[in-house]
């Protein structure tokens, strides 16, 4: 698919111009934390192929986009195409036809940023009718609440998930595996490790397996393993946090979380990022979990798919 240099409102960044955006959003942490640390993922590591954009008048109207807004695109369209709205929470099968998925186009999931004190910029976004089809529905992930709400104003949201964003400002300074339990290991993963992993991640519709497998290559990941068989996993993200932590069923309530967030955490770090995760509001296990290592409640994202309002 072809890249588009200039839209309405907004212009494609060259590379070499990433690193100023990037200081530019540092002032507004910790609001921009995830896009700050999307783009010094992709400058160190370019673990997927995202292409960035920052309003015409950028810095004075600091709004900020990247698309894909998630590496499972091909499969977003197929979502798309195959559903329609019922009510206001949930999407139903439209037809049974199997349709091929659009996999080269990019524009249709988005992550987006600006201070949420000028939520106002949003609508260079809904207005943005050379990047974005607006007649089309869009995918949004993790986005700041603010930014939601001012979009829902031409888009319906459906499907919202919920995520607080939890900030460490001050990680562990060991990772006591000496206190794991006879015949368990705490091991860095490798890509042959993925296909399991992909399959017990919740959001797998959305994150490619080839994304979980070039994020291991470049990026600290571990699993906790018993006599062999790996039980329980954490990765860190292309946008800097700490993402898809889960246990196999077997495994859980054992305590695994807790080596596997201590190593991570101090290794994302130790790598120059502000480690940080998004939990869902009702995930009392994991909150709890994350607060003993000291992360802390900064703001709520939302993520959803937007379907543009027909009135």
């Amino acid at each position: 698919m072809e890249i588009v240099g200039e839209g309405r409102n907004f212009r494609l960044v060259p590379e070499h111009e990433l690193q100023g955006v990037a200081d530019e959003l540092a002032r507004y942490m910790p609001e921009s934390l995830k896009f700050h640390q999307t783009i010094q993922t992709y400058l160190n590591n370019k673990v997927w192929e995202f292409h960035f954009y920052v309003a015409k008048s950028w810095p004075e109207d600091p709004i900020c986009l990247h698309f894909p807004g998630c590496t499972s695109t091909g499969t977003l369209g197929f979502r798309f195409r195959n559903y329609k709205l019922v009510g206001k929470e949930a999407l139903e099968c439209d037809t049974a036809e199997t349709l091929q998925p659009d996999c080269e186009n990019i524009y249709e999931s988005v992550t987006a940023f600006c201070p949420s004190d000028r939520a106002e910029l949003v609508d260079l976004l809904t207005s943005e009718d050379i990047l974005l089809d607006l007649t089309a529905p869009l995918y949004l992930n993790f986005t700041h609440e603010a930014i939601v709400e001012r979009l829902e104003r031409r888009y319906e949201a459906c499907e919202k998930i919920a995520g607080d964003v939890y900030v460490c400002d001050t990680p562990p300074d060991d990772t006591h595996t000496d206190e794991l339990p006879p015949a368990v290991e705490l091991v860095r993963l490798q890509p042959e490790h993925m296909k399991a992993v992909h399959d017990l991640y919740p959001a797998s519709d959305i994150e490619c397996r080839e994304v979980f497998e070039k994020l291991v290559a470049e990026l600290p990941a571990y699993g906790i393993f018993v006599e062999g068989q790996l039980a329980a996993w954490m990765v860190q993200s292309y946008y800097g946090a700490m993402f898809s932590m889960q246990t196999r069923p077997e495994f859980r309530r054992k305590g695994y979380g807790i080596f596997l967030a201590r190593r991570l955490t101090k290794e994302v770090a130790a790598r120059g990022y502000k480690p940080f995760v998004v939990i869902r509001p009702e995930n009392d296990a994991s909150r709890s979990l994350y607060m003993k290592l000291g992360f802390e409640r900064k703001f709520r994202t939302v993520r959803a798919v937007l379907r543009p309002r027909t009135c």
